[in-house]
């Protein structure tokens, strides 16, 4: 349940601390006051797509924080997420959002992603706005409310995995049907990659020793000089000795002073040890200097074979593993190829069996999908009997399609809005008023299979008046025994059987405009509520009609007559 709503610097709102209380909250206030900015800040926070226009101008950024408790339904896409609740059980969410795109968001002091924070969000409070309408009007979405409703995954899960077999085969089997044409020029394309690529003799890691060994080869007379010359230095040569000797002679000098203390011997070690690394080093010098053999045509040789590789990489891989990887590929594709009959042949079996598995899976959930419907069907019936709908039909028509990824179902929403009519498409039939009543009923029905405790209505009741209105906000008022309501509405009935009512205004202070929210007492909520029946010009009949609805909420929230005011 939502606690707590704090924003800084969203739009026309410079600052508001919103107390949310259980049960049904409402908001009102005049057009462009800045009720649905205080929707958009909570959408914001629960992660949904933002706008830069969003942050208040002449600010560097935006803040909206909200606090959570009770937030047990929650808890699996929070240990997803890697986030746990206070010790309290509260959760507090947060999102700072720059002029450059930027966001800084945030569960209980924790960094995470947008993505995170959205994920978090979908399992705390449910955002129903006035574009869901459109949503019911749109028929290839129906199949997806009827799927959610029926909690058809497990059934939608093994048809996909089925039904995406049952593709790939198809696609393997069209791939090997090449004209004869086409075959014959890719074969040909194909062996001659293949015998360029085994006359290569490519081993793996050769490249790297191949051009190692260049290097040296190119600095050949460099090499022999440098080693040729510190052999001397070392060893001596017929005229003279090297350092070898002077070493030793050292060494055999301080020997003879070992007798003398602790001190000598530890400086007659020392040279001795000097000596054994010096001979050490000597004797790997000449070996270089012996081992190497340099000859014009191993340089040759090795450039060649270089720029061979160099060749073959700028058309088959950028490294000698990816040409043998690219051959072995080339290969497994030529014998498909020459093979492509018996492979067509082996594959239209399994095709026949996949397809088969295909079909019986997609009546598996063609059928779930039935089932669900009647128990849709019936509950969006109760529903709409409660919105003061008794006489509409509600019918969830199923025709049967080309299998595809979703199945073999095509499914539409039929209503017929008066008694004699024909079940039409909803789009044909639905006047505004009936469009958010049965967008209520259907957000009603899923609402009850949900964890979600919150669900924000954004002016849903568009269209809606009379005693019409007066069902919505019955309906509404019934929902928050359940789960936490929050209404922005016009309609004075929908006011009136709130349990906490926030009043959104604007004003000016500081040459700026800004939007105060405040929470209402009995009095301020009469008052109110005349605004919303009669407009600014409030008078005594009006304040006498508006604490009349008032009583009558009240009545009907204890449990008295079930028709309103």
């Amino acid at each position: 349940m939502l606690q707590l709503l704090h924003i800084e610097n969203i739009a026309i709102i410079e600052r508001a601390d919103i107390a949310f209380a259980p049960g049904f909250n409402a908001l009102t206030g005049e057009t462009g006051a800045g009720k649905s900015i205080v929707i958009d800040s909570l959408g914001a926070v629960l992660g949904q797509r933002t706008s830069r226009d969003l942050i208040r101008t002449g600010t560097p950024k935006a803040f909206v924080s909200a606090v959570f408790d009770h937030v047990d339904g929650a808890l699996p896409a929070l240990a997803e997420n890697g986030v746990s609740p206070e010790a309290d059980g509260t959760l507090l969410l947060s999102r700072e959002l720059y002029g450059d795109g930027k966001n800084v968001c945030r569960a209980n002091g924790r960094p995470i992603t947008v993505a995170q924070l959205k994920s978090i969000g979908a399992s705390l409070l449910n955002i129903h706005g006035q574009h869901d309408g459109t949503q019911l009007l749109d028929e290839t979405q129906h199949l997806g409310y009827l799927d959610r409703f029926g909690r058809t995954e497990a059934q939608l899960a093994a048809y996909t995995a089925r039904y995406g077999d049952l593709s790939a085969t198809r696609r393997e089997i069209a791939a090997l049907r090449m004209d004869e044409t086409e075959k014959a020029r890719r074969v040909d394309t194909l062996r001659h990659q293949i015998a360029e690529l085994e006359r290569a003799e490519l081993r793996e890691g050769e490249e790297e020793a191949l051009l190692a060994r260049r290097n040296i080869l190119r600095n050949g007379e460099k090499f022999i000089a440098a080693v040729s010359e510190a052999d001397y230095c070392l060893n001596g040569g017929d005229e003279a000795g090297g350092a070898l000797s002077a070493i030793r002679q050292a060494e055999d000098a301080l020997r003879s002073l070992r007798s003398l203390g602790a001190e000598f011997e530890t400086l007659s070690d020392r040279m001795g040890a000097l000596y054994s690394d010096a001979y050490d080093l000597a004797m790997t010098v000449r070996d270089k200097r012996a081992e190497f053999d340099f000859s014009p045509e191993e340089l040759d040789a090795v450039e060649s074979r270089a720029d061979l590789l160099y060749r073959l990489k700028k058309k088959y891989g950028g490294t000698v593993e990816e040409m043998l990887d690219y051959l072995a590929r080339s290969k497994d594709e030529l014998d498909r190829i020459e093979y492509a009959d018996d492979r067509i042949a082996q594959l239209e079996k399994q095709l026949e069996k996949k397809n088969a598995a295909a079909a019986e899976a997609a009546r598996t959930l063609s059928d779930a999908r039935k089932k669900a419907a009647e128990r849709l069907e019936a509950a969006i019936l109760r529903e709409l009997c409660e919105l003061d709908m008794p006489k509409v039909r509600f019918a969830i028509d199923f025709a049967e399609k080309e299998p595809d990824a979703t199945g073999m179902d095509e499914v539409r929403f039929l209503m017929s809005a008066n008694v004699g009519e024909e079940l039409k498409p909803i789009q044909k039939i639905a006047s505004g008023g009936e469009l958010a009543r049965i967008m209520l009923a259907l957000k009603n029905v899923f609402a009850a299979q949900e964890s979600v405790m919150t669900m924000v209505f954004d002016e849903v009741d568009t269209g809606v008046s009379g005693r019409a209105a007066q069902r919505v906000a019955e309906k509404l008022a019934r929902v928050s025994r359940e789960k936490q309501v929050l209404c922005v509405t016009h309609l004075p009935q929908l006011a009136a059987m709130a349990d906490t009512h926030f009043s959104v205004e604007k004003g000016e202070e500081n040459g700026r405009t800004l939007t105060r929210v405040t929470e209402l007492d009995r009095a301020q909520r009469a008052r109110e509520l005349a605004r919303l029946t009669g407009g600014e010009a409030v008078s005594e009949t009006m304040l006498r009609g508006a604490e009349e609805l008032l009583d009558a909420a009240e009545e009907f929230k204890a449990g008295g007559k079930e028709g309103g005011a």
